[in-house]
């Protein structure tokens, strides 16, 4: 069982200079999300380059974080496939290497209509005892998962039990916790609508800037969650230039350039991916350097985890 909520990093997938797999850098990333108090961690999302890691690299990562977070917190790989034959023997090699759950986003490439997206997705549920997420991101994604196909999925598979909100329709929230109720936890999947979900009701935040900072994002949940809500709304307000380096097609060039400023990550992306240059680059620079020159002190958010 996982409980669903909270923050749950989507991490980048470090890779040194010579293109394979930085597990050193990968470690201390994970570490640093651990020690803010993260609830989970998810990898080989779009974050993670997932269409660029090979099937190899991905076991690799799944075992390796498993190691690094010894049971304190469930280690979630994302299933992006093609087919369903390929998802079932995702979901089945996550579990062999010691996964706690899956987040699944629809079929790739094709674009399934609902009946073959409620397939893709049941089959491959029923295919494993692993809790899943359903990724819905109909903008970057093309396939959106209406109520109707959550209905017959959450009926016919009781082990989807999340879904990542990223449709950007911040009302969903409130249309999916009046159809559901606590059946289907919902975690908001955009950073910048983040702290309104939460108020909305949404349980946890799959988040993209916690890569590079942490303890900021842990403490905005934390905050929000202890009725806290103007102390969490000062620390957002802060965070939301940097956040909106998120909702980027080069949200991960972005977000690495801010892993390289907070020291816990690098820059190196894979190809056909490449660094920002020029003023692209000097304009997500400045806007990083604005951030650390502003960040806030943090109140002792962490108590509030033991009291909540």
């Amino acid at each position: 069982m996982i409980n669903w909520e909270g923050v749950m990093p989507a991490v980048t997938t470090k890779f040194t200079n010579e293109d394979t797999l930085d597990l050193q850098m990968f470690e201390v990333n994970i570490k640093a999300q651990l020690e803010a108090g993260v609830h989970g961690i998810i990898l080989g999302g779009t974050l993670g380059e997932a269409s660029t890691l090979s099937d190899n690299e991905k076991r690799t990562l799944v075992r390796k974080a498993v190691r690094i977070v010894e049971g304190k917190v469930p280690v979630i790989i994302n299933i992006a496939e093609q087919t369903t034959k390929g998802a079932i023997e995702a979901a089945q090699k996550a579990k062999e290497d010691g996964a706690s759950g899956l987040m699944m986003l629809p079929p790739m490439r094709y674009k399934a209509d609902a009946r073959e997206t409620v397939e893709f997705f049941k089959q491959t549920a029923n295919s494993t005892d692993l809790p899943i997420m359903v990724y819905n991101n109909p903008v970057d994604y093309g396939i959106e998962v209406s109520l109707e196909m959550f209905e017959e999925l959450l009926n016919d598979c009781p082990n989807i039990q999340a879904v990542k909100e990223s449709t950007r329709d911040l009302s969903n929230v409130t249309r999916i916790k009046n159809r559901f109720g606590n059946r289907l936890a919902i975690l908001s999947g955009v950073d910048t609508l983040a702290l309104e979900s939460l108020f909305m009701g949404a349980d946890g935040w799959v988040a993209g800037l916690v890569c590079a900072f942490p303890k900021e994002t842990v403490a905005i949940y934390e905050l929000q969650k202890a009725g806290r809500h103007q102390e969490a709304l000062e620390i957002y307000r802060w965070f939301l230039p940097l956040l909106e380096l998120d909702i980027n097609a080069k949200l991960v060039q972005n977000i690495k350039l801010a892993e390289v400023a907070t020291g816990i990550g690098t820059e190196n992306v894979r190809a056909p991916r490449l660094p920002l240059i020029g003023e692209e680059r000097e304009r997500v620079l400045a806007i990083i350097s604005q951030g650390l020159k502003t960040r806030p002190e943090l109140p002792d958010y962490k108590s509030l985890q033991v009291a909540f």
